[in-house]
């Protein structure tokens, strides 16, 4: 089976490094055209911008320089995605591949992968998958699991290798 348009991925983490080696060794072996993707999670981005009546004791300027924080801290998050993506792209291009990449702000990762992956018309998803189960996996939820159950397209799971104790 050869793929054309492969998308994948990406964190800065040891997993992302692996998903992003394993979707260039696809990529080079099909002359696929590659999509590099990250996705920076908003988690409670606005939140504490909703406005409380300052008769509850709440103090509108501390909660709005906790805001202007967040968001700031989530710029420098998609900034260092877009640079990660970069250098990513750089070495993928050296490959002779055709590469792009794109970086979102989302609140949930798993569908903005999908949707990411949908619209750009993948054949492939390369995704990575941390191995969390149980309590862990329904808490902080599981972005290969949703992939896998909701992408258009063929996925392709990396799972992180866990070090022996």
């Amino acid at each position: 089976m050869s793929f054309k348009k492969i998308f994948a991925a990406l964190d800065d983490s040891e997993l992302g490094h692996r998903v992003f080696s394993q979707a260039l060794e696809l990529a080079v072996g099909d002359r696929a055209q590659v999509m590099l993707f990250s996705c920076v999670t908003i988690n409670s981005l606005g939140e504490t911008a909703v406005p409380i009546p300052v008769d509850l004791g709440m103090n509108v300027q501390l909660m709005d320089q906790a805001y202007q924080a967040q968001r700031l801290r989530l710029e420098r998050e998609q900034k260092q995605a877009s640079d990660l993506l970069q250098n990513y792209s750089d070495a993928a291009a050296k490959q002779g591949l055709q590469v792009e990449f794109d970086c979102k702000m989302d609140g949930d990762p798993g569908h903005c992968i999908c949707e990411s992956a949908q619209n750009w018309g993948a054949d492939l998803i390369v995704v990575g998958r941390r191995g969390r189960t149980g309590f862990t996996e329904a808490f902080l939820g599981s972005v290969s699991n949703y992939v896998v159950h909701h992408a258009s397209c063929s996925v392709f799971v990396i799972q992180e290798v866990k070090a022996e104790k």
